[in-house]
């Protein structure tokens, strides 16, 4: 039988590995919690319910699930430097976290698609992206005392490459045109509004698509700065682990744990970032409920221009997106962020 927790002896002083129970605690019910939320919010409000959430769904389910079947034992782990539930249940372990990990990542990579091809081919988008094809990406005893994934070279490039350092490529060059698109979308409708302003509107309208696209640059670094920062160095220390077959136990860890929790940074990033989702996170939370968005769709080729009342509303994040009414695809800015 697997020894006990109290078999296992402190290989660290009390208070740091007290402080360290508190950072993983805190991270696994942020993971938990922002999830779970993520899934009830979409189940209880019909105007979620399209095809790009079911991805950001697949995305919270798919960390949830890390949260909880993974991140215990590597917590257990990681304090007690020692592993107490024996051999055959480090397997199971060792193969839920790398496929629970792999289909995070893939996750984000099929969102970024989705939202490439949502803005550089809005016409096609509806046959590219279908419910049968967005449900594949959906479908997804001795006593050793140390548990951790044994690597070859071969696996360790295949899996590193194939499930990260590809994924990032493409996704710096699908949100490198998302943001250039919507760059150029804001020099027309500069030029458009431009064209019906006079006196002092005028540097107001100019200033206004700036405006956007800083708030697109930060939104799009937000996303793509948290995937890069927490997964990063673990694919980094991952390859060379295979490459040599060895590397220090506490740097591993570190990077580890760095890769989980953007698990936890997920339902902020792909959904809170979203006004559609905020305005659900507050009826769900019985908070207070926030508002319409302040800036109206703005389309191509018309002219557009603002209210007063808008023009005193703050300026939440923008970028290129694409909304489907009553059948007519058309192309603006809005706050949705993670549309």
């Amino acid at each position: 039988a697997p020894s006990s927790l109290s078999d296992a002896v402190l290989k660290r002083p009390v208070w740091p590995t007290v402080s360290l129970a508190c950072v993983l605690g805190a991270l696994f019910v942020l993971t938990v919690c922002g999830n779970v939320l993520v899934c009830l919010v979409v189940c209880h409000n019909r105007k979620l319910r399209n095809l790009t959430n079911c991805f950001i769904v697949s995305l919270a389910v798919t960390d949830l699930l890390l949260g909880l079947l993974v991140l215990p034992f590597s917590a257990v782990n990681e304090l007690f430097l020692s592993w107490p539930f024996g051999a055959t249940f480090c397997n199971v372990y060792t193969s839920l976290d790398v496929m629970l990990c792999t289909a995070s990542i893939l996750n984000l990579f099929m969102i970024s698609l989705d939202r490439y091809y949502a803005v550089t081919a809005p016409l096609r988008y509806a046959m590219l992206v279908t419910p049968s094809r967005v449900a594949v990406n959906k479908g997804a005893g001795d006593r050793d005392t140390t548990c951790m994934l044994e690597l070859n070279k071969g696996y360790a490039l295949l899996d590193a490459f194939g499930t990260f350092y590809l994924p990032l490529l493409v996704m710096c060059v699908t949100y490198y045109r998302i943001f250039k698109i919507a760059r150029e979308q804001a020099k027309r409708i500069n030029t458009a509004t431009c064209s019906g302003t006079a006196g002092a509107h005028l540097h107001s309208h100019l200033a206004l698509p700036s405006v956007r696209e800083h708030k697109a640059t930060v939104t799009l670094a937000a996303v793509m700065g948290a995937f890069i920062v927490c997964w990063f160095p673990y694919f980094t220390v991952f390859t060379y682990l295979g490459l040599q077959g060895h590397v220090d136990q506490t740097v591993y860890g570190i990077v580890l744990w760095l890769g989980y929790a953007n698990s936890a940074l997920n339902p902020i990033l792909y959904a809170a970032l979203n006004r559609d989702f905020r305005t659900a996170y507050s009826q769900l939370l019985h908070c207070r409920q926030v508002g319409p968005a302040a800036v109206p769709a703005l389309h191509l080729g018309r002219q557009h221009t603002h209210s007063a009342a808008c023009e005193e509303c703050p300026l939440e994040e923008h970028v290129l997106t694409m909304q489907d009414r009553n059948g007519e695809y058309r192309l603006f800015l809005s706050d949705n962020a993670q549309r």
